[in-house]
């Protein structure tokens, strides 16, 4: 899809938003009891937002709106995953979106992959292997998909974007719904027309 330039400063301030949202919810999840694996991984994961939350405030010119207290995560690792998975997917759309207007920012993008692609790993793992755990996720993922249209409509408010919010739209919710297909989260039936 091609944005038009004038979108940039939106698209900019939408990605400041979620990678300040992907850290607190990355800090939160470090306080929940996961696989060890992931707790190395999700102390990268803050350094990389960190690092991505600070390149884009520089660019803004302002920061990020601080949290005081850390967002409510899932208790146990499979719901987690999920929440985890779907926003870093989400970011990752962002992502995409922004290297459209800012080809030098093509870094981010690979990021974005490399955060999404463990999330995918490790929710196949609970797929695969716990079925107490597989329930977790898919209940978690259903109750996910409820508010993913509510939240990118959140996102994506903006007058410079109306001109293309419906084409974004609707290319974010196709995106998220084939990555959680393809790692093995069915999407619910009121979206797979979404």
């Amino acid at each position: 899809m091609m944005l038009p330039k004038s979108c940039e400063r939106a698209i900019l301030e939408r990605f400041l938003r979620a990678e300040a949202m992907a850290l607190w919810a990355v800090r939160a999840a470090q306080l929940r009891d996961v696989p060890l694996n992931v707790q190395t991984f999700l102390k990268q994961h803050e350094a990389d937002e960190l690092d991505h939350l600070k390149q884009f405030e520089t660019m803004l010119g302002h920061q990020s709106r601080g949290r005081e207290v850390l967002p409510t995560v899932p208790q146990q690792w499979p719901a987690l995953a999920v929440l985890l998975f779907g926003y870093e997917a989400l970011g990752l759309e962002f992502a995409k979106l922004l290297v459209e207007l800012r080809p030098d920012m093509a870094a981010i993008v690979e990021d974005e992959e490399t955060h999404v692609g463990f999330f995918e790993r490790e929710l196949r793992k609970i797929l695969d292997n716990d079925a107490v755990g597989a329930e977790q996720a898919r209940v978690s993922a259903n109750a996910w998909w409820r508010k993913l249209s509510r939240t990118v409509d959140r996102y994506l408010q903006d007058e410079e974007l109306d001109t293309c919010r419906a084409d974004v739209r609707a290319m974010m919710l196709a995106a998220i719904k084939r990555r959680f297909i393809a790692v093995g989260l069915q999407a619910p039936s009121e979206m797979i027309s979404n």
